[in-house]
């Protein structure tokens, strides 16, 4: 997983309210056994048309967009079914952060497992970078996760608040896996204990 330190680059506002997973990453890209080539099918159809030609009015498909690092959304964003191919599929677009008022639950805990950084803020303060996001001479800011804050375009810096193990595991780069095996010493000095205070549970050995 690449670690999240400070990245700087352009947010796109997606004001909708209840963005689903089947409209981050529509069920037909969902057929694959590798996690290969999800970037196509991100928000597949709010940036194509029935014909497959793109449509004009979706931020993704218009100038400095096209290569947005963050995204500015509405409320409950990723709600619905729990697939977690809407965060690899975003990720593999370059999505690096979404900033929002609220997740759904799931949506949320799978972008931390794929270092994707979810970054709730208030309402207000979301209004006001929405704002900024759909001016693009003021679209560039950087995201600091080192000192928990965003730098906008006009030096203003807003904090935000994040759950210290998480914050930890993408400064580090750190999967379930990784962060599990921070511990292998303890886990195999456990399994040592367990089988010596209770042996009986030990299966023997094959051929004994």
């Amino acid at each position: 997983m690449d670690r999240f330190t400070r990245v700087s680059g352009v947010a796109a506002p997606l004001l909708q309210a209840n963005v689903d997973t089947d409209v981050i990453m529509p069920k037909q890209f969902l057929k694959g056994i590798t996690r290969e080539d999800l970037a196509r099918g991100v928000f597949y159809d709010l940036r194509f048309d029935g014909s497959g030609n793109e449509r004009n009015d979706f931020i993704l498909n218009q100038g400095v967009y096209r290569s947005a690092r963050f995204l500015v959304v509405g409320p409950n964003f990723g709600c619905g079914s729990s697939r977690e191919h809407a965060v690899w599929g975003l990720s593999q677009w370059g999505i690096r952060a979404i900033i929002g008022v609220s997740f759904a639950s799931i949506f949320h805990d799978n972008c931390f497992r794929n270092g994707l950084l979810p970054i709730c803020l208030d309402g207000e303060q979301i209004g006001r970078l929405q704002i900024l996001g759909a001016d693009h001479e003021r679209c560039t800011w950087e995201v600091d996760l080192v000192e928990n804050v965003i730098s906008l375009a006009d030096g203003t810096k807003i904090p935000f608040a994040i759950d210290a193990m998480r914050r930890d595991d993408l400064l580090n780069g750190r999967d379930a896996v990784a962060a599990t095996l921070q511990y292998s010493t303890q886990i195999a000095a456990f399994e040592r204990k367990a089988w010596r205070d209770r042996a009986w549970l030990k299966p023997p050995a094959v051929g004994a």
